[in-house]
């Protein structure tokens, strides 16, 4: 077991939601691949999954980032296919 424990890079006045203890945090004390963050206000961080669902909706019905199912052919998407 190590001597000194490895402390999260962050500041105090940061808030973050960790993704696995399903709660909010002054500063990081999970690591990165498990919070979001950082957020300016508590409040921020306890609403960091309806802002993810949100942004995840609003990714998923962008016609810039949509992409067509496998099933369309080239000339389905505006590619203008050899038909």
């Amino acid at each position: 077991m190590p001597l000194f424990k490895k402390r999260t890079v962050g500041k105090p006045g940061e808030w973050y939601y960790c993704l696995e203890h399903q709660k909010v945090e002054e500063g990081p004390d999970c690591p990165n691949k498990d919070r979001f963050g950082p957020y300016a206000s508590r409040a921020e961080a306890e609403h960091a999954m309806a802002t993810a669902r949100e942004r995840n909706l609003q990714w998923e019905n962008d016609p810039k980032w949509h992409d067509a199912s496998a099933g369309d052919s080239d000339s389905d998407r505006g590619r203008g296919g050899e038909g």
